[in-house]
């Protein structure tokens, strides 16, 4: 069994048991409902035909349609699907929203496909899965190696194969987006939501300045925070974080860290130019319009985990804090912004050095909050603004936290194991 799948179980499991729940009600939540496992098969450009392993697990509906990304990567297996649709049940009962989970993949490296062979295999998938999704069965998104692109063809071979099943030749607007409600993460043009790409990293913005609200740690100049990873997620969530007044003193990428003598906030945006210039943060320090790293240093990955910072934002890869560095983390506050960024060992450690850890089912949910924007805005055939949208998800993000917040001080329990068990309670 694939490690994260047997972790997520074990977790699952023992938590399921402290709220003393039945073997045989355990064992249903553990269980997908629906396991999906065929292949795809493509014409290449050469003439040949190549075939690719294909999944789509459904785990849990009881609070609502299926909902989970689609994702392209040669490591695709059936256990990390399955562990990964669990964790989208946990996610979406966690801040409240009306969603199951689900996951699916291809096992392909997508680099070595050309557009016209990538929008092929992705429209077979589409055929392969058509008669188990729906705007009220199941709503795919993307994920890792996928994006709006691909989610434009998705879509518009859903609803082909829609309207020539139904044999419609001509269709309405609300019908059309009620089909495309089937998919979220789309093209503006097709459907999609403003907000989505800045949504994961403002709901982090949110969850942090509501937890800040409670510690007061974030009452005289403001808490140090730094930012590991810099794509998406890190990048707006440090971007939203220090228009609000916060001080990101230190951000990485793949290829190492940068961070000032006086731990002195960064100007994000441009950071982020600086970047797209060079290909790699390396040397953009910079600070009050300048980039200048004889104001500042780089320094590793690993270096800029163990600052004597406020705030620990890891946002890129698993298991970054783990038993090897777990002693030499200093942040009072670590947010899981990527997925189960603190091994299990290194959070049990931290937390009870009295570290609060954040877990990623809640810190890094304003991107399925987006997605439920969407699809109700398709189902109800609106265009929502940027505003609206900004709103709803801080409406919907402070009101999640509160809820865990409020069960981890009346259990005396960390926040992660309070999310665990709220969510359990909804779908057992």
């Amino acid at each position: 069994m694939n490690q994260i799948l047997e972790s997520i179980q074990k977790l699952l499991e023992e938590t399921a048991r402290k709220l003393q729940f039945e073997q045989k009600a355990i064992d249903k939540l553990l269980t997908p409902e629906h396991i999906h496992d065929f292949t795809v098969s493509i014409s290449l450009d050469n003439g040949t035909k190549k075939e690719f392993k294909a999944y789509r697990i459904q785990h849990n509906s009881k609070r609502g349609p299926y909902k989970g990304g689609i994702r392209f990567h040669p490591a695709v297996n059936k256990d990390e699907i399955q562990a990964l649709a669990m964790l989208m049940s946990i996610k979406t009962a966690v801040i409240g929203i009306p969603f199951g989970g689900s996951k699916g993949g291809i096992a392909v490296d997508p680099k070595h496909l050309s557009v016209g062979e990538l929008e092929r295999l992705s429209r077979a998938y589409v055929r392969k899965i058509f008669a188990f999704i729906g705007e009220e069965k199941d709503i795919p998104a993307p994920d890792v190696n996928t994006n709006s692109k691909i989610i434009g063809w998705m879509v518009d071979e859903y609803t082909k194969i829609k309207s020539e099943e139904l044999k419609i030749s001509m269709i309405d607007e609300k019908t059309l987006n009620q089909w495309r409600a089937t998919f979220t993460g789309k093209p503006l043009k097709m459907g999609g939501s403003l907000g989505r790409t800045e949504a994961t990293g403002r709901g982090g913005v949110i969850i942090l300045k509501s937890l800040l609200g409670k510690t007061g740690m974030g009452s005289d100049k403001g808490p140090t925070i730094a930012v590991q990873g810099f794509g998406n997620v890190g990048y707006y969530f440090a971007k939203i974080a220090s228009e609000q007044g916060m001080n990101i003193v230190a951000v990485s990428d793949s290829k190492g860290a940068v961070t000032g003598n006086q731990f002195l906030p960064l100007d994000i945006p441009l950071v982020m130019d600086c970047k797209q210039e060079k290909g790699y943060l390396a040397g953009c320090y910079c600070v009050g319009g300048v980039c200048d790293l004889r104001k500042g240093r780089q320094i590793s990955n690993e270096e800029m985990l163990e600052l004597p910072i406020d705030i620990l934002v890891p946002s890129a890869l698993e298991n970054v804090i783990n038993r090897q560095n777990m002693s030499k983390i200093k942040a009072k506050i670590i947010l899981e912004m990527a997925n189960g960024p603190v091994a299990e060992e290194a959070y049990e450690d931290l937390t009870k050095k009295g570290v609060i850890i954040v877990p990623d089912v809640l810190a890094n949910a304003g991107g399925v909050a987006a997605s439920y924007f969407e699809w109700l805005q398709n189902m109800q055939n609106e265009q929502w603004s940027e505003e609206k949208i900004n709103e709803r998800l801080k409406e919907l993000m402070s009101k999640a936290f509160a809820k865990i917040w409020k069960r981890s001080i009346s259990r005396k329990i960390p926040l992660k194991q309070a999310a665990l068990e709220s969510a359990i309670e909804s779908l057992i």
